[in-house]
């Protein structure tokens, strides 16, 4: 028998936290950093089914090259096929 009762859901901020007031913060702080060093791509609807998060694409797509670098003798190119 379950007897946890259900977390309510509340996105709700605490009464203490008064932005208005705040000093030293500073908006954007972060963003051009971020801006350099990460890239945005969008996955087809299959893909997104199989890869539901970042972490997993990356480990896919590190698992993937360091195939293709053992196979290309450290050279990381997609192989492509002879189209007639």
């Amino acid at each position: 028998m379950n007897t946890r009762q259900p977390i309510e859901d509340n996105d709700d901020m605490r009464g203490e936290y008064d932005f208005a007031t705040m000093e030293g913060g500073v908006r954007g702080k972060y963003a051009k950093a971020f801006e350099e060093t990460a890239i945005a791509i969008l996955l087809d609807k299959d893909v997104a089914e199989i890869f539901p998060d970042s972490r997993s694409v990356n480990e896919a797509l590190r698992t993937l090259a360091h195939v293709l670098r053992g196979e290309n003798g450290g050279a990381c190119s997609p192989r492509t096929s002879d189209v007639s």
